[in-house]
């Protein structure tokens, strides 16, 4: 007989596989363990990094890891971004979402609300791990979200060929950090905006046309 923790793992594999399978915006990319406790995700969504001068840019493509400890379900998965994310619930080493994890709640419906959080649609100044995130977030909320588009795959999406999902047992080999235009391409989607958000080539009514820094 399965113990819960193995039951659980293995719904949270199938519930994965099933709504994100064809979804441009949010793809498996590599999995480890039978059933998988380890998780990495990319994000064809557009966020926001810190450029090596300050700047605050765009970036289309971003990738996530998700470990679930032996402590999972009762603990919150322990997630960290491989690429560059400035937010006010992101740092380094982890992503905040203790304050609305729960065991009931699904693995899906988690990596569906960390793609908003990347996306401005959803953050949390109160309490953040980025401290200057949440100081910048404020005094510029009206350019958010950055991406207005709706995360989650819509419940009747078509059905896309199995390839799209790695198999468990392995992680991919994809670098976290190539470009994200390469990508976003590989991945069907073109992003309405440049990944580098700031400069030529931008109408001027995008906010982003204008150079924004650090203050």
């Amino acid at each position: 007989m399965l113990s819960p923790r193995i039951r659980r793992l293995k719904l949270d594999h199938d519930l994965l596989q099933q709504r994100f399978l064809g979804w441009p915006l949010i793809q498996i990319t590599g999995t480890a363990g039978m059933p998988p406790e380890v998780y990495r995700f990319v994000y064809h969504v557009r966020g926001l990094m810190v450029a090596a001068n300050g700047e605050i840019q765009e970036r289309a493509t971003h990738h996530l890891e998700v470990n679930l400890s032996l402590g999972y379900p009762r603990r919150a998965p322990q997630c960290r971004m491989l690429t560059p994310v400035f937010h006010p619930n992101f740092d380094e080493a982890t992503v905040c979402i203790g304050d609305f994890w729960a065991a009931s709640e699904g693995l899906d419906d988690l990596i569906i609300r960390i793609g908003r959080m990347i996306a401005y649609q959803e953050y949390n100044t109160k309490s953040p791990l980025n401290g200057l995130a949440a100081k910048w977030s404020e005094q510029h909320a009206h350019l958010f979200p950055v991406d207005t588009r709706d995360i989650a795959p819509p419940l009747d999406q078509p059905q896309a060929p199995a390839e799209a999902v790695a198999a468990p047992g392995e992680v991919s080999s994809q670098d976290p950090s190539a470009r994200p235009s390469n990508d976003a391409e590989a991945a069907g989607t073109q992003p309405e905006r440049p990944n580098d958000g700031v400069g030529a080539n931008q109408p001027a009514s995008d906010p982003w046309a204008q150079r924004i820094s650090i203050e």
